[in-house]
C-alpha cells in the first residue's frame, strides 16, 4: 500500500539544523568549531517523506556552514541554505506560498517564523516561545530522534500512517545508513 497525500496538504519541509538535526551545541577547539553531533534515524526517516514533499534545511551558523553542509548537503543530499535567524520568515515567503509550508526550529527566533507558517513543529527541548507557539512538540528532542518522530508525525496528520512492517526506502532504493 503506498502513501496518498491528503488534498491541501503540505509542499515543503523545511528544517532549522543546530537543535533540530544536532544537539544545538557548538564544539571548539583551539582550531575553532570542529564538530556537530547528529543523531540517528532522523535521515532514514527524512527518506519517507521525499516522495511527497520538499525538504529544505536552514542554518544561521555561518562559522560551522562546512560541518553542516558535510551531512546535510553532501552525506543526506538535502539542499542547505544559510539564512539569518532573523530573516527567515521573509526568506520563506519569497520562495513558497507559506500556507504550505512545514517548519521545524527550536531557536529564541524560531517562534517569529511558526506565527507565518501553516504548520510548525519544535523538538521537545526548543525555546519556551517555540513550545508556547508550536502546532506539535516532539517528546524527543534535537540530536535524539525529534526530526524521525516529527516525520512520522507529518505522514500520519497531512498523508498516510508509515507502515512498520516495510522498510523504509531512498530514492536508491535501500536504506540510507544513518
Amino acid at each position: 500500500m503506498g502513501l496518498t497525500p491528503l488534498l491541501d496538504a503540505p509542499s515543503v519541509f523545511i528544517l532549522d539544523v543546530d537543535g533540530v538535526m544536532t544537539d544545538g551545541k557548538f564544539y571548539y577547539s583551539v582550531d575553532g568549531k570542529v564538530m556537530k553531533v547528529f543523531g540517528a534515524d532522523d535521515s532514514d526517516a527524512l527518506s519517507l517523506l521525499t516522495e511527497f514533499i520538499e525538504i529544505q534545511f536552514v542554518t544561521g551558523d555561518k562559522r560551522g556552514f562546512d560541518i553542516s553542509k558535510a551531512r546535510i548537503q553532501d552525506d543526506m543530499k538535502y539542499p542547505l541554505s544559510l539564512v539569518s535567524t532573523t530573516k527567515r520568515a521573509q526568506w520563506i515567503a519569497e520562495r513558497w506560498d507559506s500556507s504550505k509550508v512545514i517548519y521545524m526550529g527550536d531557536g529564541i527566533f524560531d517562534h517569529y517564523v511558526f506565527s507565518q507558517v501553516a504548520y510548525s513543529i519544535a523538538p521537545a527541548n526548543a525555546d519556551s516561545n517555540c513550545l508556547k507557539k508550536a502546532d506539535f512538540i516532539t517528546q524527543r528532542t534535537g540530536a535524539e530522534r525529534a526530526v524521525a518522530e516529527a516525520c512520522l508525525h507529518i505522514l500520519a496528520k497531512f498523508f498516510t500512517a508509515y507502515e512498520p512492517n516495510l522498510p523504509p526506502k531512498n530514492s536508491a532504493g535501500e536504506m540510507s545508513g544513518g
